[in-house]
């Protein structure tokens, strides 16, 4: 009966994913059924240690976040846990080889939001890197299916692209970080001294990522391509929002891509992306 163990198990994945993305399961959902149970699975974990480091004030996240750490490895090692989500991330991990360094990676930037506040260049890249860059790099085990080939030829742009979209959070979440939890991503920024020169520079790293990411994205199997471009274009156009809205309102309010807009985009991207493959 580990069957119904693990289609239940999954199913906890898909109702995280869910419960706490509306565009992210957009995306995930035009994802080929083949896979897409992986993708929860992927997201479910993330979504769960990022919950402990950012959410779970007045209990003892690093108590909480080194449990979790363990339990991981154990569960990866083992080939099961009685928590569903590790389950559901345990056989994917397995399935697809997903490697252990970059998981180790992940962790890491999660135990890095219990103690530091800004960042460096240095620290901030290793924080992209293993909070985003990872991701983008787990979510391609699956994409490709074991292909190493496919694997090594878009791990690149499977970078960048994780590296776009965490890059465009730290924008949208500006006021939320700096005021909530007390963190600083972008190097060297000065929260009170942000401004349209400082935006810009960001901004124009951002769009460099996003070109790079698109590459390949249209070289994705047809099994991930649609899912992985609505994605892209919802964050494209939350970027485009963004650049278009003046600092000070950034640091005072998080911009957002209303439901309506979101289904009008998920319907444009659908036609472009049929128009391309026919």
């Amino acid at each position: 009966m580990k069957h119904l163990f693990d289609k239940t198990s999954f199913s906890c994945s898909k109702l995280v994913t869910t419960s706490y993305s509306t565009s992210f399961s957009i995306g995930t959902k035009l994802i080929n059924k083949s896979i897409r149970q992986h993708i929860y699975s992927i997201y479910g974990f993330v979504r769960y240690a990022d919950e402990i480091v950012d959410t779970f004030h007045g209990f003892d996240k690093k108590v909480l976040l080194e449990r979790f750490k363990k339990d991981t490895y154990l569960a990866i090692e083992e080939g099961i846990s009685l928590n569903p989500i590790l389950n559901s991330f345990q056989f994917t991990v397995n399935k697809y080889k997903i490697d252990l360094d970059v998981i180790k990676a992940f962790l890491h930037s999660m135990e890095m939001d219990l103690s530091k506040e800004s960042h460096d260049l240095k620290s901030y890249k290793e924080y992209i890197y293993g909070s985003a860059e990872v991701v983008g790099l787990m979510c391609l085990r699956v994409f490709v299916e074991g292909n190493f080939t496919n694997y090594e030829k878009l791990k690149p742009s499977a970078l960048k692209l994780g590296s776009a979209f965490q890059k465009v959070n730290f924008l949208r979440d500006l006021n939320h970080d700096n005021v909530q939890l007390g963190r600083t991503y972008f190097p060297e920024l000065e929260y009170e001294s942000f401004n349209l020169c400082t935006k810009h520079r960001i901004e124009d790293d951002i769009e460099k990522d996003f070109r790079d990411a698109y590459i390949g994205i249209m070289q994705l199997p047809v099994t991930a391509k649609l899912g992985v471009y609505v994605a892209y274009m919802y964050y494209y156009n939350l970027f485009k929002k963004i650049q278009s809205t003046t600092p000070e309102r950034i640091m005072n309010e998080r911009v957002r891509i209303p439901d309506s807009k979101k289904i009008y985009l998920l319907t444009k991207s659908y036609f472009k992306y049929s128009l391309s493959m026919a």
